[in-house]
């Protein structure tokens, strides 16, 4: 089974993670995250339970076109495009031409696993102790 491992880091500890696997001095292990998001709410926005279902009805009828995924979820082919093009910079969707140029979504995992880091102390959540 195919899974898209996925991790939520600030935008200094990427930069730094990046830049320490730029000068060969950290090597990422096969199963880290090759997908990084800002913060959980981020990822949520992305993956929200209504994106989670359209993951789940590309993979099941492999639409031939943004027209036929607009019939199978009753939503607007603008509102696809847009989402299925965010999906599509995290790696969630394929966006390939088919025929007469229509693009045909395609779901490359059939699982996505998230690597949530507990907050340190001192930053967020500290209120609710």
């Amino acid at each position: 089974m195919k899974t898209l491992r996925v991790g939520i880091a600030s935008y200094e500890q990427m930069k730094a993670r990046t830049l320490a696997i730029a000068r060969g001095e950290y090597k990422p292990a096969a199963g880290e995250p090759k997908v990084w998001f800002r913060s959980a709410e981020s990822f949520a926005r992305v993956l929200s339970d209504r994106n989670r279902a359209l993951l789940g009805i590309i993979a099941e009828s492999t639409p031939e076109s943004l027209a036929r995924l607009a019939e199978l979820t009753g939503r607007k082919k603008s509102n696809l495009s847009r989402t299925l093009k965010t999906m599509e910079r995290y790696g969630f969707v394929k966006l390939s031409r088919g025929a007469r140029g229509s693009v045909m979504p395609r779901v490359p995992y059939q699982r996505i696993s998230l690597t949530l880091p507990l907050p340190k102390p001192g930053r967020e959540g500290r209120e609710a102790a």
